[in-house]
């Protein structure tokens, strides 16, 4: 229960952290949501600045703001004035989720598959190709991935769409672009985990009295050769999370990333920290999940947390 308890205060503390630098750093950039209606009248102006308090001091702004998170009211969206912006990321979590969440099980599902073939024939030319191909996953970045696999699955092969959402054939792209580089990187750490693991003594003991190489292989060795690449999940998510910001951009998705990029180029404040805020929350409550995980597969590390 104290751990519990310390744990919650960290992410109280880190979130706050996190909500007032981005606060600081919005109002701190040039220009402001208001900027097109400069040439409006000055009541106009002056209406729209009391309306979302811009006409009060910036630490009264930042102390009424605090008070709304602290009731769960993430304000009004200067740019969508129909939509609050908890409306705005009820709407846009689902999306983000669905595609980030299947990005990463495809990710999963075949780089660990991967990453143990290669280990299991280190040296020949299959873990030379394997490895050859997951370099070119890591090197190539989402923003030349995304638009290539829309040249040639959408324009060239006219199998999927190239944008849009509603149906299944568009999380298929999306899901690609996202899944490359964790596939890639994926791969390449179970394999150089299992290598490392297979040549561990207790497996040479166990080899020694006559255990199969499937049984040592499912019984021995994947669970530890695993603890590399649960500790991984938590950067991966960062990873899938500032990537879904490019993919929704060119694939035209309605997620997170895509509210967070025209959030900030519009300024609007208030949906740019609620995307942080719930970002934010999403990678502390995936951080505690994954430490969870590791000391499941490995109970030795729950002493040391």
């Amino acid at each position: 229960m104290k751990r519990l308890l310390s744990r919650l205060f960290e992410a109280v503390i880190t979130l706050w952290l996190l909500a007032t630098l981005c606060f600081v750093l919005l109002r701190a950039a040039p220009g402001g949501p208001f900027d097109t209606e400069k040439t409006a009248p000055p009541e106009v102006q002056a209406a729209l600045a009391e309306q979302f308090r811009l006409d009060q001091p910036l630490i009264v702004q930042y102390g009424a703001w605090l008070a709304d998170v602290a009731r769960g009211d993430l304000g009004p969206s200067f740019q969508y004035p129909d939509y609050t912006v908890n409306q705005l990321i009820a709407r846009a979590l689902p999306v983000s989720l669905l595609n980030g969440g299947l990005a990463l099980l495809v990710a999963l599902l075949i780089g660990i598959p991967l990453g143990v073939f290669a280990a299991l024939r280190a040296g020949q030319w299959m873990d030379r190709a394997l490895m050859l191909l997951a370099g070119l996953g890591l090197a190539i970045p989402k923003f030349v991935a995304a638009p290539l696999l829309v040249l040639l699955f959408a324009v060239t092969l006219n199998w999927l769409p190239a944008g849009g959402w509603g149906e299944w054939q568009n999380i298929v792209l999306p899901v690609i672009a996202l899944a490359l580089p964790n596939l890639a990187y994926c791969a390449r750490l179970t394999r150089a985990s299992m290598l490392e693991t297979l040549s561990a003594d207790y497996l040479r003991a166990a080899r020694a009295r006559g255990f199969s190489e499937s049984r040592l292989l499912f019984s021995h060795a994947l669970k530890p050769a695993l603890l590399p690449v649960m500790a991984w999940l938590s950067p991966a998510l960062i990873n899938v999370v500032t990537g879904s910001a490019v993919v929704e951009q060119v694939f035209g998705i309605p997620g997170m990333g895509r509210y967070f990029v025209q959030g900030a180029l519009n300024r609007d404040y208030t949906l740019v920290l609620g995307v942080v805020l719930v970002v934010g929350a999403l990678i502390v409550l995936i951080n505690t999940l994954v430490d969870m995980l590791r000391a499941w597969l490995d109970p030795r590390l729950e002493d040391v947390s």
